[in-house]
């Protein structure tokens, strides 16, 4: 049964723009006119705290998402509800089901593991362009513009963290079994960002998010990865090759491998409000992230059979 809503779930983004298109040569046009009126009227709620939903949030769809890895949540320290937060997440993998489950929905009780913690999952503006799509993205997810940021980063109260998969899709094409190296060395921007805001730093570490999908051998000096990195540069999406499981037979899919993912929520470091940080209080601040970074996965990565001398590479 959780095959088949997992199924449902990776397709329905795709059917949904098919729907909203197909509805407009039917006689029931004035639907999809209808959601496209609404859909101009709410085109800045991504860049506003997004719409959170508890029943959409602790809809049973994603219950059959999180066990089909299964897909568990960890917590190693507590979060202040009263402060706001800057969560990098680590590594994106190529779909990151473990930061959409753990972060978007309540599946794995982030809400009672996280008393107070509302987290918000950064993603491309493109996502909240696609009909109906967008609409339960929402729930969690928040565009990934700088001002949507800030909006996050400043809200009264407390309790928001703004989840940011720091990798993005560029790493996405280092993604494979086995692999732990992160696209981190000059990403700089969510340092910056934290220390405009102040708001305190929170590493994560997603064991088994690089294990769900084979990608076809693109080496840095590869032409493939010549070719990928200038689409990506080009689009902002990158294409990695990638294949899992089908839908009835386990040799070739888009499905993802059942594999295990375990999100381990780090310690938060602390951070100091600073208006115009120089390069020097950026990189140190960097650098102190890296550590906690390493020292999370260090702790770690024996109970989820990552071998001893396997270690964080950084590009």
């Amino acid at each position: 049964l959780s095959q088949n809503k997992l199924t449902q779930i990776f397709i329905y983004r795709l059917i949904s723009l098919v729907v909203f298109i197909g509805l407009l040569f039917t006689r029931f046009w004035f639907f999809s006119i209808l959601y496209s009126i609404w859909w101009y009227l709410d085109r800045d709620k991504p860049q506003q705290g997004g719409r959170c939903s508890k029943a959409l949030q602790s809809w049973v769809m994603w219950k059959h998402m999180r066990d089909h890895f299964p897909i568990s949540l960890v917590k190693t320290a507590e979060l202040d509800p009263s402060r706001n937060y800057l969560a990098g997440f680590h590594p994106q993998g190529i779909m990151a089901p473990g930061a959409f489950v753990n972060l978007c929905t309540e599946s794995t009780s982030f809400s009672s593991l996280f008393p107070g913690i509302r987290p918000h999952l950064i993603m491309l503006p493109f996502w909240f362009r696609v009909p109906f799509f967008r609409e339960y993205l929402m729930m969690g997810g928040e565009s990934s513009q700088p001002w949507s940021i800030a909006h996050i980063l400043n809200r009264k109260g407390g309790g928001n963290p703004a989840a940011i998969i720091i990798g993005g899709a560029q790493e996405a094409l280092n993604a494979r079994p086995g692999a732990y190296t992160l696209l981190l060395r000059n990403r700089k921007g969510f340092i910056k960002l934290a220390l405009l805001h102040g708001a305190a730093l929170v590493p994560m570490f997603s064991f088994g998010e690089n294990d769900l999908f084979d990608q076809v051998e693109n080496s840095p000096s590869s032409w493939l990865r010549w070719i990928q990195d200038k689409l990506q540069k080009t689009t902002s999406f990158s294409f990695p090759l990638f294949h899992g499981r089908g839908i009835f037979q386990y040799s070739f899919g888009f499905i993802p491998y059942r594999q295990p993912i375990t999100t381990v929520v780090g310690k938060p470091i602390a951070v100091q409000k600073t208006l115009n940080p120089s390069q020097e209080e950026v990189d140190q601040l960097h650098q102190r992230y890296i550590k906690e970074l390493c020292d999370l996965f260090e702790a770690h990565k024996l109970k989820y059979n990552v071998p001893i001398d396997q270690h964080l590479d950084f590009c």
